[in-house]
């Protein structure tokens, strides 16, 4: 059997991206094994959804110890999703190729993503005006979870992962953020990652028993993808929020694109474009922090210390007498 050390080494790079924001599995591993690979779009479905049924616990593990899963939403995600997504192969073969089906499906959640992306940004922008007018976010906010709409988020995108292999991230983790925008950046990585895992054994078993499945193909994918998600999920569960929200934005943008057909060299120079352009914002925040950071003003007036600094010596009389002797 021919191994193919390149696709191994594409395989890392998706799984890197895949623990870090719990998405780019089938939008970013099926498009690669298709355009640089000539793998067959059904065996690339088939062989990324067998890998993805490896590949999905070991991130999903790494986020379980380090408590960063939801577990009542991943219970109430996987009561939709699993049948449906064994569901979804059967619905594939019997539109035979469905490539106008998959078309349409591609373009729709292209605009999904690309809306996930534009969210996170405003939502980073609120959170930074808050935090400028000396208002903390929640680290632990509590999240009411509403089980009818999160099984039917799950409903849907076991179907089309079962059709496409694209959507146990992607797909998920927009609506996740829609119905659950208090939902902290770790969180919403660690919970995407582990209510993908019984869906992708689900819609694996489906292409195991009518799909095109490939040993050779499957086999890079794991060599390259295990190490690659275990890395990327140790530093998405111990980073702070801000960094995964950059990443998983930059990443729902790049996977948007793709979902629309953009060629590779248009989106690799906007991968460096939005990498730039990101870097810039950055510094520019980092420059006015300090201008817009709130005075401490002490009982005196604007521009006085609020609480005795370090060295200086208290006035005449001890600290809380009323009148100095």
């Amino acid at each position: 059997m021919h191994f193919d050390w390149a696709m191994a080494g594409g395989s890392f790079l998706v799984a890197v991206v895949v623990g870090l924001t719990g998405m780019g599995g089938g939008a970013l591993m099926t498009p690669m094994l298709v355009t640089f690979f000539g793998v067959s779009p059904l065996a690339a479905v088939s062989s990324d959804l067998v890998a993805a049924a490896v590949m999905k616990p070991v991130g999903s593990l790494v986020h379980l110890r380090r408590g960063t899963v939801n577990l009542r939403l991943v219970g109430w995600l996987c009561a939709g999703s699993v049948p449906s997504a064994f569901a979804g192969v059967l619905v594939a073969r019997a539109l035979g190729d469905g490539a106008s089906v998959q078309d349409v499906v591609q373009k729709a959640m292209g605009v999904a993503l690309l809306v996930a992306a534009a969210g996170i940004v405003v939502k980073a922008w609120m959170s930074r005006r808050r935090a400028d007018a000396g208002e903390g976010e929640d680290e632990n906010p509590e999240i009411a979870v509403r089980p009818l709409p999160t099984a039917l988020v799950g409903s849907a995108g076991g179907l089309v992962v079962g059709m496409t292999s694209v959507g146990s991230g992607s797909l998920i983790i927009v609506a996740l953020l829609a119905l659950y925008p208090a939902l902290r950046a770790n969180q919403l990585v660690g919970t995407d990652l582990l209510q993908a895992v019984p869906l992708v054994f689900s819609a694996a078993l489906g292409h195991l028993l009518f799909g095109d499945f490939q040993m050779e193909v499957t086999g890079a994918l794991l060599v390259g993808s295990i190490p690659g998600v275990y890395l990327g999920s140790r530093i998405s569960s111990r980073a702070p929020g801000g960094i995964i929200r950059r990443v998983l934005a930059f990443v729902l943008v790049v996977s948007g694109l793709k979902m629309f057909g953009v060629p590779a060299v248009p989106l690799a120079w906007t991968m460096v474009g939005l990498a730039a352009a990101g870097g810039l914002l950055w510094l520019y925040g980092r420059l006015l922090a300090p201008a817009r950071r709130p005075r401490q003003d002490g009982p005196g007036g604007v521009g006085e210390p609020g609480r005795q600094q370090a060295g200086d010596q208290p006035a005449a009389g001890h600290v809380g007498d009323p009148v100095a002797s």
